[in-house]
């Protein structure tokens, strides 16, 4: 099987060395001294050649750079093609406003850093996470269980299978807004001159807040109703907290902190 991972940053660099710790051969598809980068380091075997030789194509690339692939790029007949973005509603839509003569696929591993580029790339970044495979009733379920044992192989110790509009709507809750509220946390003048004062919860809270903006505005934009949606509830259940505080009323405030600490507990049973 000829592989090609188009796109070498974190992900897709992360990916082809997973690969090749896993036995496998890559080609990769980026910009000439990315590409010249990995095949030093190992990653991958070559710079790729034409699309239309490789039987299975991962796209580890912006999502207008992924969507205008798989809208334009020539693939070969009935080969794997599968992306890695965050939103799948909009790259699934592309890729369905006509007929392919590849198998797509869309997928979005649940692993990351806080750094970006093929620099900070490693091959046990997957190692115990999670990935997405999206599916509807276009999928090709060979393609899809192929993938899966590949990701298997690769690292991830668990495949959710699920549509794409289920998984736009968790990831605008798990993902994309706690970015934004990290974001916005730390423009808090209070967070000057922080040294000394800061234990967990301060690093917890500010780990993602350095999201680079270039990537993820157009995945916010692609998903902005799920987003706004759940920035919506947020504020809603935010404002409650204020007004307890704001209106002295301790009892109401102890009743909020109570039915949080409730609802952690009824989730961390669930992922038990």
């Amino acid at each position: 099987m000829k592989i090609l991972i188009a796109g070498l940053g974190l992900i897709g660099g992360s990916m082809a060395k997973a690969l090749v710790r896993a036995g496998y051969k890559a080609d990769g598809f980026d910009r000439d001294a990315v590409t010249a980068a990995a095949r030093r380091a190992g990653a991958v075997a070559s710079m790729a050649g034409d699309f239309k030789n490789y039987d299975l194509v991962l796209i580890a690339l912006p999502p207008d750079e992924t969507m205008r692939l798989l809208d334009t790029a020539e693939f070969k007949d009935g080969a794997i093609v599968a992306d890695i973005c965050g939103v799948k509603t909009a790259v699934g839509q592309i890729v369905r406003s006509k007929k392919r003569n590849y198998r797509y696929v869309g997928c979005h591993p649940m692993a990351g850093k806080e750094v970006s580029g093929f620099a900070n790339s490693d091959e046990t970044l997957f190692d115990g996470a999670s990935m997405i495979i999206v599916e509807d009733e276009q999928t090709d379920r060979a393609a899809a269980d192929l993938l899966q044992e590949l990701f298997y192989k690769m690292g991830f110790s668990f495949i959710r299978r699920c549509s794409a509009g289920y998984h736009d709507r968790k990831i605008a809750y798990t993902s994309q807004l706690a970015h934004i509220v990290s974001n916005a946390y730390v423009k808090s003048e209070t967070a000057d001159d922080y040294r000394g004062f800061t234990g967990g919860s301060f690093q917890d809270m500010t780990r993602i807040a350095g999201v680079d903006e270039r990537i993820w505005t157009r995945l916010y934009f692609l998903n902005r109703d799920n987003i706004a949606g759940e920035l919506r509830g947020l504020i809603f259940e935010l404002n409650k907290y204020l007004c307890a505080l704001e209106e002295g009323k301790e009892d109401d405030l102890r009743d909020l902190l109570k039915e949080g600490r409730l609802r952690k507990e009824k989730l961390d049973g669930q992922a038990d």
